[in-house]
């Protein structure tokens, strides 16, 4: 039983390895053309994407596009991307981001899938600033509401932290967020901004959207004016 145990381990440790080391491989400009093509994917699907409202209304957005799972009964998560916040001038520049978590239950094969996480108020705003924050004990998370109906579902608004999207494109069948954790991804920032940065400072400074940002920021702009329209 102990030797089936290991066994098991070191398969899911094989293939969670295989998974998230492509993963790190990534440039930062795809990654940031990832993301921006999430979020617009996200919000395009008018009867089965993110509200427009709730995005409106957002404090702060992550993204993490093609975040990795894999596993063999034990199984593990894994994804880069990154956070913008709302400031004075209107979307800041954008903070890189970790997103990492681990799963136990019946499962086999790899998946990935789009995270879109929208957060609704300072207290939330305030968690994904922090050096790590476990999404679903340091911040509440709902399943965000999505269609045009959103309105009529007031308590994942009304009380959630964060509201998390995902579309899957592998095998697996969903995503569980509960124990994920995010932390910044400082090595990406030192890339985008040629100097050590905090997340803080980023998301709440007068830093200038990098050229291969741009992208993202006309999807969060755009998506905007369309509402106002």
């Amino acid at each position: 039983m102990r030797k089936t145990h290991i066994a098991i381990l070191a398969i899911a440790g094989s293939m969670s390895t295989a998974a998230f080391a492509a993963d790190r491989e990534i440039k930062v400009d795809d990654r940031l053309e990832a993301s921006a093509d999430a979020l617009t994917d996200s919000m395009r699907a008018a009867d089965k994407g993110i509200p427009q409202e709730l995005l409106d209304k957002a404090h702060c957005v992550v993204v993490v596009p093609g975040m990795k799972k894999a596993g063999f009964i034990f199984g593990a998560e894994y994804g880069r991307g990154f956070a913008v916040c709302r400031n004075n001038r209107g979307w800041s520049a954008p903070a890189a981001m970790r997103m990492e978590g681990g799963s136990f239950g019946f499962q086999i094969g790899a998946s990935e899938t789009d995270v879109v996480l929208l957060v609704m108020n300072e207290g939330g705003m305030r968690h994904i600033m922090a050096d790590k924050v476990t999404i679903g004990a340091d911040a509440s998370v709902a399943a965000g509401p999505i269609g045009r109906d959103a309105s009529a579902q007031t308590d994942a608004m009304l009380n959630a932290e964060i509201l998390s999207y995902s579309r899957t494109r592998g095998l697996f069948a969903g995503i569980s967020l509960a124990g994920a954790t995010l932390r910044p991804d400082e090595e990406t920032n030192r890339e985008l901004y040629g100097h050590e940065a905090t997340n803080r400072e980023i998301l709440t400074g007068d830093f200038k959207t990098p050229a291969a940002a741009q992208k993202l920021e006309h999807a969060l702009y755009r998506d905007s004016a369309r509402r106002d329209r």
